[in-house]
């Protein structure tokens, strides 16, 4: 029945093309325990958010992302925000592109984890942020930035998108060369004056990770119905070279210059559009508000 089948929504150019050569074995993986799969592979950039959304319409709910990062937000966007009056959708994940930091908080294992707990049938509710921006609406269940990690990934994307790991270190190089700190003025759920101070970064995180391995939330919580944000004032280049591994092991939340907060809403005062980095998708927004649709869709971990 096609209630019980997933849709694997694949996008073959992943991983500099490294999904096309793996996504077979994966599949055959899945089809030889029992989990029934049907394919289609994406076209181009936007194109999963088409295809997800068509699908759901014709009354499909359980789909797979094939890809990274990207390839799961494109997904996310399609079934949002239709998925908010319907059944609740199901995403699972075959992480073979360059990344999935949402599946970090759960393993280190990558397509193997994720093929597992296919396989085992095991889900659970996982809350949706929502960032509305002057043109529109988006939908993601990893992290939004602004500041030094959304200059990094902007570089990243921009010029070094096929450097893998290297592009991603060169990134981090040429920002703390020119190193920003600026403002970001907002309000966290509607109390206080417009935090105006200047920062590093602003990360908004509905789970832990980051760039694979950077824990940017060590608190976030996938179900918890609150945004986790945090904030890091204006470091020195030099203090951030000495604290670059707290990053990755989440301990930079309590440098003093550091904040978190686990909010409900967050209400931009932007004056102009931003460089962010959305669940691994660089855009340039005004963005406005970010809020959460609690536990709106199951996810296979």
């Amino acid at each position: 029945m096609i209630g019980d089948t997933f849709l694997a929504i694949v996008n073959p150019a992943a991983g500099g093309g490294r999904c096309r050569k793996l996504v077979g074995p994966a599949l055959e993986r899945l089809r030889a325990g029992g989990v029934k799969v049907e394919v289609v592979e994406t076209s181009g950039p936007g194109n999963a958010t088409i295809v997800a959304r068509r699908a759901y319409l014709q009354e499909r709910s359980k789909f797979i992302s094939v890809g990274g990062d990207g390839t799961a937000f494109e997904i996310v966007n399609g079934l949002f925000p239709e998925a908010q009056s319907r059944e609740r959708p199901t995403l699972a994940f075959l992480p073979l592109g360059t990344g999935n930091s949402f599946l970090r908080d759960f393993s280190d294992r990558g397509a193997d984890h994720s093929i597992e707990a296919l396989l085992a049938g095991r889900s659970r509710p996982c809350d949706v942020l929502r960032l509305t921006h002057a043109t529109g609406t988006l939908y993601y269940t990893n992290l939004l930035s602004m500041g030094f990690s959304a200059d990094v990934a902007t570089l990243r994307a921009r010029h070094f998108g096929g450097w893998g790991e290297l592009g991603y270190q060169s990134s981090i190089v040429l920002c703390l060369a020119r190193f920003r700190r600026r403002a970001f003025p907002l309000r966290v759920d509607g109390q206080g004056e417009v935090d105006r101070r200047p920062c590093l970064f602003l990360t908004f995180s509905n789970s832990k990770f980051t760039g694979g391995t950077m824990m940017i939330a060590p608190k976030a919580e996938i179900d918890d119905g609150l945004i986790e944000y945090v904030r890091w004032g204006p470091i020195s280049r030099s203090g951030l070279l000495r604290n670059l591994p707290t990053l990755y092991d989440g301990t930079h939340i309590n440098h003093p210059l550091a904040e978190r907060i686990a909010a409900k809403r967050i209400d931009f005062s932007l004056d102009a559009p931003a460089d962010v980095m959305i669940d691994g998708e660089v855009l340039t927004l005004w963005c406005q508000s970010l809020d959460v649709l609690p536990l709106a869709i199951n996810v296979v971990v």
